[in-house]
């Protein structure tokens, strides 16, 4: 099982990207799926979180800002991010709690995609 992201550019302030996080693979369901961001130094943190049936939560910092969304069928996230500020430069990461089979699930990170928004 695999999971990567794509969609990091280099971007102008209040300018918006759409990331993508695919997961591949030996897959018997994808339950909860994560949007994080790290910078270099501080920790990797938790943006937004997306169910399998749905349910969205968000960090105050993007919210109203990002929105995540997901295709079930295409084992996909996204995360629409608008009016992005210099703030946001970072290279963000999806994680991805993915069941093998019908009892084992596992924890998958992605490589990262790198994000930044000149001022």
């Amino acid at each position: 099982v695999q999971v990567a992201e794509s969609g990091g550019a280099l971007v102008q302030a209040g300018g918006s990207l759409r990331l993508s996080c695919v997961a591949s693979g030996d897959i018997f369901k994808v339950n909860d799926m994560y949007w994080y961001r790290q910078t270099p130094g501080e920790e990797r943190n938790l943006l937004a979180s997306i169910g399998s049936r749905g349910t969205t939560n968000y960090a105050d910092s993007v919210k109203g800002r990002f929105t995540i969304s997901r295709d079930n069928g295409k084992h996909t996230m996204y995360l629409q991010m608008n009016n992005l500020k210099p703030d946001d430069t970072a290279v963000y990461y999806c994680k991805a709690d993915i069941q093998t089979g019908p009892k084992h699930e596992f924890e998958y990170w992605g490589q990262g995609t790198q994000v930044t928004v000149s001022s």
